[in-house]
């Protein structure tokens, strides 16, 4: 008896971030018809909180820019960083289609790329590795074009918008805190702030998007435009198999479940296990992360069914996860929200970080990924989670520190709610956050000097490229090293948190699901959080998970639709 079906499709796709919808925009400019199904009401998932950088080596973008980078210089890279693993192959066909995929993108669709310019690799002290060149950002959107369907985008994170909902990019933030330096800055401050208080007569919040929020309604505005449907509510529930081939899915809808038939296969995209317990103690360090950027929703729904149908996972991404450091923030809901210190306190002078000892661990101003594995790496001897960020008042009103804005000087409301704790002295401040006094004098008191000097004998601060990057230019002899000696003085705790699964599905090049014997599940692809991290547990600049999700994205959809140059040497 053959099966009943309630919907047919070629492709149906297990969530709507960024690699979801990138496979079925790509299937449905292929002459494929795609169906995505999303868990939540919104669009977007971890890709929509993002900065929404794309790390695209040999990008046109960057080169019509005059920005001149290869291919082979990163591939040169990842071998130093990396080495030769399972997904060295993964990696090669990457970079190769990486540009390409982007300028597919940009011709056939609305998603649009801006060249970063200066954004240096994480591990520019490595061979290959490139200072210009291999970021891309989505171009800005605006929000109005969706209509009512702009509240389908998931929200920024409330502590990455001003005013309550107005987004913001670096150039912006640059000319809002020079807004009186010169009329430039003021003139387009103040058409910022009109804009935004002009959208708030319509919207929730602002509708200028930038960052993850920009890819993620360019995504999903190409996917209206050619009327590819996403069904909302709609969690994938299990795999509908005939002699071991994937042919359709159930899926639990407000109508019930549904029955839907797949002929060219489901596409897990499902975001990974971020809030999956049992998958968290099983592939991350120890202690377990207790925090997540991952939306709560994200619970391991595509990674579960997987696993139950035999699929091999790949845990050669060390350690579980691509990581920041975080800080816990109380809303003005009275909730808790997390903000990753990506780039913009760490790096500056009159900063460190210590652990329960008082002593430094790390130099401040590596990637967020690379602080968190040396807090790991620290918390075996002496506690670091929490670790703590230690400055002056001053320091906070200069250049801002995690959720607390730059040109803050009135500190109380954050010391109310236990975000930042402040003390008149180190000492006072030690025993307030339950570190050694004698450590953190000692480890200050060294800090001191390296800042007078200019050179960290310990960590290396301001020596790389990237240091100095997010660093302050204006200051000397070291962009990244500054006294800590005016009080009164602050500390706030950073946990680790991921901001993506590495641990994840194993797949072939084309995004095939394979079981433990590496053969493909027919009828099977996962991409994005959901596959293993191409990049094996390492992060080498900025857009490492957004650039793989989106490559692999249109490589899943060019497979499935029999498009792909390399697909006659499969199996």
């Amino acid at each position: 008896m053959e099966p009943t079906w309630d919907i047919e499709t070629d492709l149906l796709i297990a969530g709507a971030g960024p690699a979801g919808m990138t496979v079925a925009l790509v299937a449905s400019i292929e002459g494929l018809t795609a169906i995505v199904c999303e868990k939540t009401r919104q669009v977007g998932g971890t890709g929509a909180t993002s900065a929404g950088t794309l790390w695209i080596p040999g990008n046109s973008q960057s080169r019509k820019a005059g920005f001149e980078d290869s291919p082979e210089d990163a591939a040169t890279y990842l071998d130093q960083l990396i080495g030769d693993d399972r997904a060295s192959e993964h990696r090669r066909i990457y970079l190769q289609d990486g540009p390409r995929v982007i300028d597919y993108l940009e011709n056939k669709t609305d998603v649009k790329f801006l060249p970063c310019g200066m954004h240096p690799d994480y591990r520019n002290n490595l061979s290959g590795a490139g200072l210009a060149g291999r970021a891309i950002i989505p171009d800005v959107f605006d929000g109005r074009l969706l209509g009512k369907d702009f509240e389908r985008v998931r929200p920024p994170i409330p502590e990455f918008m001003l005013m309550g909902g107005m987004m913001v990019g670096k150039t912006d933030i640059v000319n809002l805190l020079g807004r009186y330096k010169s009329f430039a800055a003021f003139r387009r401050s103040a058409s910022l702030v009109l804009r935004y208080l002009s959208d708030r007569l319509r919207f929730r919040r602002g509708t200028r998007l930038v960052m993850g929020n920009a890819l993620i309604a360019r995504l999903f505005y190409s996917l209206k435009k050619r009327n590819v449907s996403v069904m909302f509510q709609s969690p994938i529930k299990d795999f509908i198999r005939e002699g071991g081939v994937v042919v359709g899915a159930v899926l639990e809808t407000t109508n019930g479940d549904k029955r839907v038939r797949a002929r060219k296969g489901v596409v897990l995209a499902t975001g990974g296990f971020a809030h999956n317990t049992e998958y968290r103690k099983a592939f991350m360090p120890h202690p377990t992360p207790p925090h997540s950027m991952a939306p709560v929703s994200n619970t391991g729904d595509g990674f579960v069914l997987a696993d139950a149908a035999g699929a091999g996972i790949d845990t050669s991404g060390q350690g579980g996860g691509l990581w920041s450091p975080v800080s816990v923030t109380t809303r003005a809901d009275g909730t808790k929200g997390l903000f990753p210190h990506l780039a913009m306190d760490r790096a500056k002078p009159g900063l460190i970080a210590v652990n329960a000892e008082g002593r430094r661990f790390v130099n401040e101003a590596v990637s967020y990924h690379d602080f968190v594995e040396a807090m790991y790496r620290s918390h075996q001897t002496a506690s670091t989670l929490p670790a703590w960020l230690v400055c002056e008042r001053a320091f906070v009103t200069k250049y801002g520190l995690g959720a607390i804005h730059p040109e803050t000087r009135d500190l109380s409301k954050h010391i109310a709610n236990s975000y930042v704790t402040l003390a008149e002295n180190l000492e006072e401040l030690a025993s307030k956050i339950g570190v050694d006094p004698n450590g953190l004098l000692d480890t200050v008191a060294r800090n001191n000097d390296f800042a007078r000097t200019g050179t960290d004998e310990d960590f290396g601060k301001g020596d790389m490229e990237l240091n100095r990057f997010n660093g302050d230019p204006l200051h000397a002899p070291n962009p990244c090293l500054g006294l800590i000696e005016k009080s009164p003085f602050v500390a706030i705790a950073v946990w680790p948190a991921e901001i993506a699964c590495s641990v994840g599905l194993s797949t072939d090049p084309s995004g095939r699901v394979l079981d433990a014997q590496h053969q493909p599940i027919t009828g099977l692809y996962a991409v994005g959080n959901d596959m293993g991290s191409l990049m094996s547990g390492s992060y080498p600049g900025p857009g490492t998970t957004l650039g793989p999700a989106v490559v692999f994205g249109w490589r899943v959809a060019m497979h499935a639709a029999g498009l792909l140059s390399d697909q006659k040497a499969e199996a």
